[in-house]
């Protein structure tokens, strides 16, 4: 991903936000902090899709309508391993 000091990762700093990584996870959490390395989320779920028969996108929609299963007060989540972030109010529920 680009460099977290750019004013377009500013942008989600106090937002709930779905992290999709290149590994099996899926995390959601209201970001604190950009770091030079790393992400800082509170209130985190933090889902492996191993451990499920749920899609992704299933996933993250159920989070979206119903809540966070928050299972980690706290979270540092490595930026290189980020795929994309976006906000969870952005998640279509249609």
């Amino acid at each position: 991903m680009a460099n977290p000091a750019s004013s377009a990762w500013s942008e989600y700093v106090g937002h709930t936000v779905v992290l999709d990584m290149c590994s099996p996870y899926v995390i959601l959490g209201q970001l604190t902090a950009i770091r030079t390395d790393c992400l800082v989320l509170v209130d985190v779920d933090v889902h492996d899709l191993r451990e499920t028969t749920t899609t992704r996108e299933k996933y993250v929609l159920d989070s979206r309508m119903h809540g966070i299963r928050v299972n980690r007060r706290q979270a540092m989540v490595r930026l290189a391993d980020v795929v994309s972030i976006s906000r969870l109010e952005d998640v279509v529920a249609e």
